[in-house]
Protein backbone atom coordinates (compact mmCIF):
# COMPACT_ATOMS: atom_id res chain seq x y z
CA UNK A 1 0.00 0.00 0.00
CA UNK A 2 1.35 3.16 -0.80
CA UNK A 3 0.78 6.76 1.42
CA UNK A 4 0.21 9.70 -0.52
CA UNK A 5 0.30 13.65 0.36
CA UNK A 6 -2.19 15.67 0.07
CA UNK A 7 -1.16 18.99 -1.24
CA UNK A 8 -2.10 22.59 0.33
CA UNK A 9 -4.20 22.91 -3.37
CA UNK A 10 -6.35 19.56 -2.36
CA UNK A 11 -3.87 17.45 -5.01
CA UNK A 12 -2.59 14.52 -4.80
CA UNK A 13 0.12 12.99 -7.12
CA UNK A 14 -0.13 9.07 -8.01
CA UNK A 15 3.83 7.21 -8.00
CA UNK A 16 4.88 5.57 -11.03
CA UNK A 17 4.47 2.34 -10.14
CA UNK A 18 0.47 3.42 -9.21
CA UNK A 19 0.42 4.62 -12.52
CA UNK A 20 2.24 1.91 -14.22
CA UNK A 21 -0.30 -0.68 -12.67
CA UNK A 22 -3.15 1.17 -14.09
CA UNK A 23 -1.73 1.42 -17.03
CA UNK A 24 -2.00 5.03 -17.38
CA UNK A 25 0.54 7.13 -19.16
CA UNK A 26 1.23 10.52 -19.00
CA UNK A 27 -1.58 13.05 -20.73
CA UNK A 28 -4.24 10.16 -20.39
CA UNK A 29 -7.10 10.48 -18.18
CA UNK A 30 -8.21 8.27 -14.82
CA UNK A 31 -11.70 8.08 -13.06
CA UNK A 32 -12.21 7.90 -9.72
CA UNK A 33 -15.13 6.94 -7.93
CA UNK A 34 -16.30 7.50 -4.60
CA UNK A 35 -17.46 4.60 -2.52
CA UNK A 36 -19.23 4.30 0.84
CA UNK A 37 -16.92 4.61 4.16
CA UNK A 38 -14.76 7.28 2.63
CA UNK A 39 -13.23 5.48 0.18
CA UNK A 40 -12.38 5.87 -3.74
CA UNK A 41 -11.59 3.83 -6.66
CA UNK A 42 -9.33 4.64 -8.94
CA UNK A 43 -9.19 3.38 -12.98
CA UNK A 44 -7.79 4.24 -16.17
CA UNK A 45 -10.18 6.33 -17.88
CA UNK A 46 -11.50 4.27 -21.78
CA UNK A 47 -12.16 5.89 -24.47
CA UNK A 48 -15.55 5.47 -25.58
CA UNK A 49 -16.81 5.15 -29.14
CA UNK A 50 -16.04 2.88 -32.21
CA UNK A 51 -13.53 3.29 -35.31
CA UNK A 52 -16.58 3.07 -37.47
CA UNK A 53 -16.94 7.29 -35.87
CA UNK A 54 -14.12 8.31 -37.63
CA UNK A 55 -15.06 7.62 -41.36
CA UNK A 56 -17.18 10.38 -42.22
CA UNK A 57 -14.54 12.94 -40.98
CA UNK A 58 -12.59 13.38 -45.07
CA UNK A 59 -16.36 13.13 -46.51
CA UNK A 60 -17.42 16.59 -48.47
CA UNK A 61 -20.46 18.05 -47.25
CA UNK A 62 -21.30 17.50 -51.82
CA UNK A 63 -19.75 15.54 -53.82
CA UNK A 64 -17.72 12.19 -53.61
CA UNK A 65 -15.22 12.23 -50.55
CA UNK A 66 -11.73 13.48 -51.16
CA UNK A 67 -8.98 10.80 -52.85
CA UNK A 68 -6.15 10.01 -50.96
CA UNK A 69 -3.93 12.11 -53.66
CA UNK A 70 -6.06 15.38 -52.72
CA UNK A 71 -5.60 13.55 -48.86
CA UNK A 72 -2.15 14.16 -49.21
CA UNK A 73 -1.73 17.40 -51.25
CA UNK A 74 -3.85 18.92 -48.52
CA UNK A 75 -1.55 17.30 -45.40
CA UNK A 76 1.68 18.48 -47.37
CA UNK A 77 0.35 21.64 -47.70
CA UNK A 78 -0.41 21.84 -43.81
CA UNK A 79 2.63 20.94 -42.60
CA UNK A 80 4.11 23.72 -45.13
CA UNK A 81 2.34 26.13 -43.08
CA UNK A 82 0.25 27.54 -46.36
CA UNK A 83 -3.05 25.64 -45.45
Amino acid sequence: MSTLTVTAKGQVTLRRDVLRHLGVHPGEKITVDKLPDGRISVQAARQTGQISDVFNYLKRESGPSLSIEEINNLTAQAWAGKR
